[in-house]
């Protein structure tokens, strides 16, 4: 242990050779130094991306740089894998062959799959080659996120067959002297404050839903609040929350332990005091491009740029959604001038996602924008709510309307003029007066893993 505490000590990144050159010009040559052999293994390997290049009409030597690369080939998601699985069947063996091809598939490790938040759950496979990517990435954000020798993680992530959970016990196996506590979202809210507490874990691991609603049942449990489990950081991911500022400020403040974001690609926030947005920590892994929702065009990665996150695995042997031009339809707003840390890599923010958007009177609005400002009123609300639907997204037909829980010590004839409070700043923020429908504390459910923000009511 002793040489592992010096070895940290001296380093300022977990990989000298490669996070020091992130984001620039040597990088990007590197990065294209490796196309030519991706573009080539996925036409030949790839039925799903063979395709793609057919249907586009070009063969991979027919494309010289990036601007080539993006202009011929276009961007791929979560739509086109259902439009697959809508002619293939639930047949998943099939599915997969297709997607992923026949010489992946011999390397299969790990089959989990996407939680399913907006249809039925599509396989998430873990090749042996791609463990490997995502364990170099795991451990540079560990690195950054001040994992330490003897820090036990508590992993409560959702454990059964979901993306973001067992997988990462496979991802940290090469940080060294880190104890991974498998919990899982799955044990429920008192087991995992029992097991935090009694295998004394100092970095928590999971959804902002539900270390915020640990917040709320520890003195139920334990007896004490959140703060006495002694934890030193909060990683959260799968979901907006730990990049919203008011939540962040919540967490931090409920459990006196610092908060990391990850998610939306290979990319964990800083431990700069305010927000910086998540830095990308793998360009020699992926290639990102950011491209414009509507027409599906490259968006130049400038200095606040805004669009849909797609990424090119630079090796693809081991690649699973980060494939070829693929997005999972996150929305980033991408940052390259230097951050105050003073670490590498440029950053980005998740604006909400493609497929979550909401317009009303023409106006976008995103659920997480929402839930920051929810939060800006905790403790008078319990920051708990839902966006009401009567008709599919994006239009609303205005007013927007929301269910909101109040705080506990809010009398009846104070809700008015909260109501009105919030209004304002919403209006003020994202230019929407919403309807509010007051709740009692504890009505709408709370969720270990993502929580659903939108209430269909058009699908009842």
């Amino acid at each position: 242990m002793e040489d592992e505490s010096k070895y940290f000590e001296e380093r300022e990144y977990w990989n000298m050779e490669i996070e020091p050159i992130l984001n620039t010009p040597e990088m990007r040559e590197l990065q294209w130094s490796k196309m030519p052999r991706v573009l080539k293994w996925q036409y030949e390997n790839t039925p799903f991306n063979r395709d793609r290049f057919d249907k586009a009409g070009v063969k991979p030597e027919d494309i010289k740089s990036f601007e080539d690369f993006a202009e011929a080939i276009p961007p791929a998601g979560q739509e086109e894998v259902r439009e697959v699985i809508a002619e293939i069947g639930l047949d998943m063996e099939k599915v997969m062959l297709y997607l992923f091809g026949e010489e992946r598939m011999k390397n299969l490790y790990l089959l989990t799959t996407t939680t399913g938040t907006t249809g039925i759950p599509t396989p998430y496979p873990n090749f042996k080659a791609g463990i490997e990517d995502f364990k170099e990435f795991a451990s540079r954000a560990a690195w950054r996120n001040d994992f330490k020798p003897g820090d036990r993680v508590a992993l409560c992530f959702g454990l059964s067959m979901h993306a973001a959970g067992t997988p990462w016990i496979l991802w940290l196996q090469d940080f060294p002297g880190v104890t991974i506590i498998p919990i899982g979202a799955e044990a429920g809210t008192e087991k995992i404050l029992q097991f935090m507490k009694m295998y004394k874990a100092t970095v928590f691991a999971g959804t902002p839903s539900l270390a915020l609603h640990l917040i709320e049942k520890a003195p139920e449990v334990l007896g004490e609040p959140v703060k006495n489990l002694g934890l030193k950081s909060i990683l959260c991911g799968a979901e907006p929350g730990a990049g919203i500022p008011e939540v962040r400020a919540r967490l931090e403040g409920e459990y006196g332990a610092k908060v990391f974001d990850a998610g939306g690609g290979y990319g964990c926030s800083c431990d700069y005091p305010v927000y910086q947005g998540m830095h990308w920590l793998a360009d020699d892994i992926a290639y990102y491009e950011l491209v414009d929702p509507e027409t599906g065009k490259s968006v130049p990665m400038e200095h606040g740029a805004t669009g849909i996150m797609c990424a090119t695995s630079l090796h693809p042997e081991g690649a699973v959604w980060f494939d070829m031009r693929f997005t999972l339809g996150d929305i980033h707003q991408v940052f390259t001038d230097p951050c105050p840390c003073g670490k590498t890599g440029f950053r980005y923010k998740i604006v909400g996602r493609s497929d979550d958007m909401l317009k009303v009177k023409g106006v976008p609005v995103y659920p997480a924008s929402i839930e920051g400002i929810i939060h800006g009123f905790v403790p008078r609300v319990t920051g708990y709510f839902r966006i009401l639907l009567t008709e599919k997204p994006p239009r609303v037909v205005p007013p927007l309307k929301l269910k909101v829980e109040h705080g506990e010590e809010v009398n009846e004839e104070e809700l008015d003029s909260l109501a009105a409070e919030i209004g304002e700043e919403m209006h003020k923020l994202i230019k929407v007066r919403p309807e509010i429908t007051w709740l009692k504390p504890d009505t709408l459910e709370r969720e270990t893993k993502k929580t659903q923000l939108l209430e269909k009511q058009y699908e009842e």
